[in-house]
């Protein structure tokens, strides 16, 4: 496994604990955080979810994890040991429908 696969799934379990436990914006869905792909710099990652739900709450949880990405990153920044903190983009995960 390299570090970016290690970096990945560290960055997906803690953006779970942080949508699961610290997010309380009314638009979040039953959200899932699916995957992470980073680029090999760990400068940028895109971070997959899924919603069990409707379109509507598809497009409502989109709405609420962007508004938060800023406090999610400084999160990640306080939580994990990397020089750089990665940006944050999030991204519909329809795979599992």
């Amino acid at each position: 496994m390299s570090r970016v696969d290690k970096v990945a799934e560290e960055i997906r379990r803690e953006v779970s604990k942080i949508v699961q436990e610290e997010l309380r914006d009314p638009r979040l869905g039953f959200t899932t955080i699916t995957r992470v792909e980073l680029t090999p710099d760990l400068r940028f990652a895109r971070i997959f979810f899924s919603v069990y739900g409707h379109e509507k709450q598809w497009e409502d949880t989109l709405d609420a994890l962007e508004s938060a990405s800023g406090f999610i990153r400084r999160e990640l920044g306080h939580r994990l040991q990397l020089r750089f903190v990665p940006e944050v983009v999030f991204k519909g995960d329809h795979s599992a429908e």
